[in-house]
């Protein structure tokens, strides 16, 4: 049986542009308003009427004509740009019609012109008619000369262009003013000079990736406990490395062969300079004025005053609107918790075993029912897969829904479409610091990650406070559920084949991670049994993965298995070798069969005296040739060596001095040769 819910969809857009839309519904009530609250609302209107809409965002021909007259500063354009023509409008709503073009409420939000092999140059000018524009992407192309001036794009909160042929010195004021910047990739250019003050002053900067260049002198003091990703290795740097960046993977810091102080060995003699007053070099050639205002910001001085306005008034009717309405709904419409307490009645669940906690038939909560009184409306769904069919929040919510669990995260729930889809939605509910637009582009990456033993993201949607991820469903459940529930003739415990293939399986799909995404210090994060789903075949799907840069800060060191590690117990931090580490207790725990949730949970001490004895008994078990395989694989003694070689391996992983700690890139080599029997 499905469940059906009233759905109210919201009526203010996210972003400060186009027109408001007046729902007629809501206007009912307004012929039952007192004459004082008529007068206003009347006022109101008026004002909104006449206030100029129209300049709230950019009009879809400006939007073209802009696109295309920035594609005309472009060469090589005429395969990846193709669609770039006035016959199509850039956006359909969320969704955008032209190649590497971002779209948001019908808006150009970003361009990710990636991979295209495009030359040229970057005509920023032609883009300031973009007033929604907050990202661009021109990573893996062939642009070169210097950097173009971004400050007339003040507003933008990305920059990529990694992986280019950018050259020269970049003047120290070339980002002053850009208040909103938090993510800026510059790496492999061949940029010269010093890294700029004005970069590093960014009130908002999170990222900064300027690896392979050829930066010179000290490294600038950044904003104190803001900054999360930092890589300026392979550069000619030279100095003490300052205090608020200390903490950071030394591998950031390597081949530079001037730079001294923690996190690397070598010492400093001499205290760090203080850059802060640094005036630009006037030597360097470039066409930035540091002493003129950009045009985009004289000319739109008055528009942004007159936008401001317009939201103003608009957000006061619509809330004057909103709460007459529930006004008057609430006297004759029950409240939608109320109305669904029946309805919920029908859920089914399955009597399954899920990480060793059975699953009991509970009603979907209030936040997923789209209670008022608890959550945000909710919205639509954002699809980070094309080749998915689509489906809308209604079709999943009238599903046939399954509680599968309880996370530290929040729930996961199996829900099953009229077509017989089956999907996974869990609900996060520690991810409700992190902005609208860092999360979209956060979801984006992971939508592009495409790898056999990753569980895909399919859809997700964006709420204050909490977020949907959508994935598909795997079959057969969580490794842990298999290592830890309860076995019959039915449903055996796993044997050595099937557990060889798992843990091969992970540090593919782990390595991969390592391989995509090399600016996080820690790409996985939360690998544990739990988080290793099995599809039909038993062939393994990470989840959970890579979700440190949009969880709250302040409830990560308590959730992700991680800062479980002795690393972060010793110095407190984690590095790319800790995905290592939580692969080496994920080794140990599927040979052995031992239990090792009870560390790793959100109530657990992390690394400790218990969790350091549950891998030394392992170790003193295997050298006193006792039983330490899990007898429920069954008859070993044909694949005792590659089993032994194996836990070996998962010791490696475990080492709690990390410089003895093996690289992943050793562990999957190693793993990969090992054999079914001996």
């Amino acid at each position: 049986m499905s469940l059906e819910f009233d759905i109210q969809r919201p009526t203010i857009p996210p972003l400060p542009i186009g027109e408001i839309p007046m729902g007629t519904q809501a206007a009912r009530p307004l012929c039952r308003l007192p004459p004082p609250t008529t007068f206003i609302v009347g006022l109101l209107l008026l004002l909104l009427v006449f206030a100029p809409t129209s300049s709230l965002g950019d009009d879809q021909d400006d939007a073209t004509k802009a696109l295309l007259n920035f594609k005309g500063s472009l060469a090589n354009t005429e395969e990846a740009l193709s669609n770039w023509n006035s016959s199509i409008s850039p956006c359909n709503g969320n969704y955008g019609n032209w190649n590497g073009v971002l779209c948001f409420n019908g808006y150009v939000w970003g361009l990710q012109l990636e991979k295209m092999n495009l030359r040229g140059q970057i005509d920023v000018e032609s883009l300031i008619p973009l007033r929604a524009l907050r990202t661009l992407s021109f990573m893996s192309n062939s642009f070169e000369g210097q950097m173009p001036d971004w400050r007339k794009l003040g507003a933008l909160k990305s920059i990529f262009v990694s992986n280019n042929q950018f050259s020269g010195q970049i003047p120290d004021y070339a980002f002053t003013g850009m208040t909103s910047l938090k993510k800026v990739y510059m790496a492999n250019n061949k940029f010269t000079g010093k890294i700029p003050t004005s970069l590093a002053k960014s009130p908002r900067l999170l990222e900064l990736r300027i690896e392979n260049n050829q930066f010179t002198g000290h490294i600038p003091q950044f904003r104190p406990d803001y900054l999360k990703v930092l890589n300026v290795s392979h550069n000619q740097l030279e100095g003490p490395i300052p205090a608020v960046v200390s903490k950071m993977d030394p591998s950031s810091f390597s081949d530079n062969k001037g730079l001294c102080g923690k996190p690397l060995e070598t010492a400093c003699d001499v205290p760090f300079p203080d850059d802060g007053d640094d005036e630009p070099d006037a030597s360097i050639p470039t066409p930035l004025d540091p002493t003129s205002t950009p045009p985009a910001k004289k000319s739109s001085a008055g528009r942004i005053a007159i936008i401001v306005l317009a939201i103003i008034v608009g957000l006061l009717f619509i809330l004057i609107l909103l709460l007459l309405y529930r006004r008057s709904r609430q006297g004759r419409t029950p409240q939608l918790g109320q109305a669904c307490d029946e309805k919920n009645s029908a859920v089914t669940v399955a009597d399954t075993q899920i990480d060793n906690v059975k699953v009991e038939s509970v009603p979907l909560p209030d936040q997923i029912n789209g209670n008022p009184k608890k959550a945000d409306q909710p919205g639509k769904l954002s699809f980070v897969r094309e080749e998915r069919c689509k489906f809308d929040l209604q079709d999943l919510l009238r599903a046939s829904a399954e509680v599968l669990g309880s996370g530290k995260f929040g729930a996961s729930y199996k829900a099953v479409l009229v077509d017989g889809d089956a999907l996974v939605v869990k609900r996060f509910k520690q991810m409700n610091n992190v902005g609208r637009e860092d999360f979209h582009e956060h979801m984006r990456r992971l939508g592009r990650l495409d790898h056999p033993n990753l569980l895909p993201l399919v859809a997700y949607l964006y709420r204050k406070e909490e977020k949907l991820l959508v994935f598909d469903y795997a079959y057969n459940g969580s490794l842990a559920s298999h290592l830890h529930g309860k076995h019959s003739a039915e449903h055996p415990g796993l044997d050595w084949s099937t557990r060889l293939k798992i843990i091969k399986g992970v540090a593919n799909g782990l390595a991969y991670l390592h391989n995509e995404l090399p600016s996080l210090s820690v790409p996985h994060g939360h690998l544990k049994s739990s988080n290793v789903l099995l599809d039909k075949n038993f062939e393994p799907l990470l989840m959970d993965y890579t979700l440190e840069p949009v969880m709250n800060s302040g409830q990560i060191q308590q959730i992700l298995v991680a800062y479980k590690s002795p690393e972060y117990a010793q110095h407190g931090r984690a590095t790319k070798k800790t995905d290592v580490w939580c692969l080496g207790v994920l080794i140990l725990e599927t040979l052995t069969g031992k239990f090792v949730a009870k560390y790793l949970s959100h109530h657990g001490t992390g690394y400790g005296p218990d969790l350091a004895g549950w891998i030394n008994d392992i170790v003193d078990e295997l050298e006193s040739n006792t039983q330490v395989f899990d007898h429920e694989m069954g008859n070993t003694e044909e694949c005792r060596g590659e089993m032994e070689k194996l836990v070996h391996i998962g010791i490696a992983c475990c080492q709690e001095d990390v410089e003895k700690r093996w690289e992943l890139n050793e562990v999957v080599n190693k793993i990969q040769h090992l054999k079914e029997t001996d």
